[in-house]
């Protein structure tokens, strides 16, 4: 099973009412919970590690996690309100007023960690989860902790807004790079991680010589490019496609590299060092493919297998 570990959280999106005036409307959604709910979807047995409250939103969190196959048996469940990530759109550009002080997602705790079955074999972190202390420590503890026998993945997905301590934020972040197997970043993110001169090859490398076995760096439209520690590339070009929004997109990326990775038994820690140039694309070609669909419609609504096969 691939536990994913990380956000899940309420977008309340402005929606016209019948008195002309937006209303908001709770949609589910968080970088993690939307890879979980991707991989479920694709038939990958899958499972939430959260903070998740029992009120009505973390309900209807729960909910569409079950709906997508997702196993929610290792959240951990508290009477804090879940966080709640209120929409502003401009022009077609989003920004964000978040609550999420002292929520059910932020507040966890090392010792609320549940223990977990060895059905577990990879743990995938990521999103505004690895910024919002004090559960962001958490998260990092269970990299550590998990990584002496489970495969790792990490998407950082920064999001400068929500770091409230850069010092910190790096030194939990390099820690986290250290022990997992496989990062992905966006082009944006190589940068902010490896500032200074040098072009998206050296920078890859550089994250390289931090620990993983492969680095991969999406780059939008362009597709995506992997490189491994064994001195392998491979690239996937971007999916042609009509863009009704980006929402999602790198989440669903992350799921179908996990995906294929899943089918060809790659999800080992000796098997992903020794991974082909050809088991790598096939994984960034299901990974760009799937996103793509999920950009082609509103909202992070990725497809599910029955889709694809098409």
């Amino acid at each position: 099973m691939i536990l994913c570990c990380g956000e899940a959280l309420i977008d309340m999106i402005p929606t016209p009412t019948v008195s002309g005036s937006d209303g908001f409307v709770p949609h589910s959604g968080g970088a993690v919970f939307n890879t979980a709910i991707a991989l479920g979807r694709l038939g990958v047995q899958t499972g939430m590690l959260t903070g998740l409250s029992t009120d009505m939103f973390g309900t209807q969190l729960e909910q569409a996690l079950q709906a997508s196959h997702v196993d929610t048996s290792l959240t951990v469940k508290s009477d804090r309100h879940t966080t709640l990530a209120f929409v502003k759109l401009t022009d077609g550009h989003a920004t964000y007023s978040f609550f999420d002080e002292n929520s059910a997602g932020r507040m966890l705790a090392p010792g609320d960690l549940p223990t977990l079955p060895d059905s577990i074999t990879t743990l995938y972190f990521g999103g505004i989860s690895l910024a919002c202390e004090p559960g962001a420590d958490t998260y990092a503890h269970l990299a550590q902790k998990g990584a002496k026998d489970r495969l790792v993945m990490l998407d950082p997905n920064i999001r400068p807004g929500f770091i409230e301590d850069i010092d910190r934020y790096r030194h939990r972040l390099n820690g986290m790079l250290g022990v997992a197997d496989i990062v992905k970043v966006s082009d944006e993110d190589l940068d902010w991680i490896q500032p200074g001169p040098g072009d998206l090859t050296d920078k890859a490398k550089q994250l390289l010589d931090a620990g993983p076995s492969v680095v991969i760096v999406t780059k939008g439209a362009k597709g995506a490019t992997a490189f491994t520690a064994t001195g392998l590339t491979a690239s996937a070009p971007g999916q042609r496609t009509t863009v009704v929004d980006t929402v999602g997109a790198g989440d669903t990326f992350n799921a179908g590299v996990l995906a294929k990775l899943a089918q060809l038994n790659l999800l080992t820690k000796p098997a992903i060092r020794n991974i082909s140039a050809d088991q790598l694309q096939s994984a960034l070609t299901l990974g760009t493919r799937i996103a793509a669909v999920t950009v082609s419609r509103a909202g992070a609504n990725p497809p599910w297998a029955g889709e694809l096969e098409a």
